[in-house]
């Protein structure tokens, strides 16, 4: 039986520092029928050059990160499937394999995949701890598509930096379900795994993740996270707009209800947030600053 071909996607701006580890990570992966593709935004540093090594689908687009994916994922991918990472992602060793079943088997058309933010800082620890909760929700966004289902909806929506993440999954919900990619808690090469020590070190057991992405980010700034935040909220009220202030998913996304205490206690999860008291007051912290700057820049 022949596996159906999965094309990977990789955006980089100037991302030297972090593109061999992602690279590194595909090549490693259970799953070996695999296109890898790097769409670099004129990147100034050896990026390109590093991401040649790897693949010889290395090319130029520009300006935003959606333009990069579309290009990649709807122009150049060949795969039946498609999915998109960031530079400084590591995906775990299982993580294509058990898409493709999923989608093959259980009749999904897009995922959402497990994500682990790296890191042993303070607000670093709460900012993992707070992606925990989003997994599978509104807040969350699919990375694995269907091709065809991808191409269909139009890919990303570029007039969009931020909210697209979130648009297309409103898209491809409207054809479609989109799933959640389930923990595997073995994998045999585990001990041989070349991504192990590292992400150990940068205080995540990799054990029973196997199916994840380890975002690999930067030790947790405040004023670099804030202006991000700021950056992507500018599309915002255009994504509103596009699909109504009444949109119960809308509502969700930007209401203080759910971004504030029900994506922490839907579904029992409020047990798992009462495991680590520690961590709730810096969760809510950067939950008030994001909501100062969203309104600062409403009122500006």
């Amino acid at each position: 039986m022949i596996r159906p071909l999965v094309s990977i996607v990789i955006t980089t701006k100037n991302e030297a520092n972090n593109i061999e580890n992602c690279l590194v990570s595909i090549t490693e992966q259970t799953y070996s029928n695999i296109e890898v593709i790097v769409v670099d935004n004129n990147s100034t540093d050896k990026t390109f050059e590093i991401a040649l090594k790897f693949t010889d689908k290395v090319f130029n687009k520009g300006l935003e990160r959606s333009t990069q994916r579309n290009y990649g994922m709807s122009e150049i991918a060949s795969g039946k499937y498609v999915m998109f990472l960031d530079a400084d992602m590591i995906l775990g060793p299982k993580a294509t394999e058990a898409c493709v079943s999923m989608a093959e088997n259980e009749n999904w058309i897009a995922l959402h995949i497990p994500e682990f933010v790296l890191g042993t800082k303070y607000f670093t620890r709460v900012r993992r701890f707070e992606r925990s909760f989003y997994n599978g929700t509104v807040i969350d966004g699919a990375r694995f598509f269907k091709k065809s289902t991808f191409v269909k909806v139009g890919g990303f929506d570029e007039t969009l930096s931020g909210p697209e993440d979130w648009d297309i999954d409103k898209k491809i919900k409207q054809i479609g379900r989109i799933g959640l990619l389930p923990s595997s808690s073995e994998y045999l090469g585990a001990n041989s795994w070349k991504h192990k020590r590292f992400i150990t070190e940068q205080g995540v057991d990799p054990g029973g993740k196997w199916n994840s992405i380890f975002h690999n980010e930067a030790e947790f700034n405040l004023q670099i996270y804030l202006a991000k935040k700021k950056y992507y909220s500018e599309s915002l009220n255009s994504y509103i707009k596009k699909w109504g202030a009444n949109d119960p998913d809308i509502q969700k996304q930007t209401g203080v209800w759910y971004r504030f205490f029900g994506v922490f206690l839907e579904q029992g999860k409020w047990k798992y947030l009462l495991k680590k008291p520690l961590l709730i007051p810096g969760i809510y912290l950067l939950r008030v600053l994001i909501g100062l700057k969203f309104l600062q820049r409403n009122f500006s």
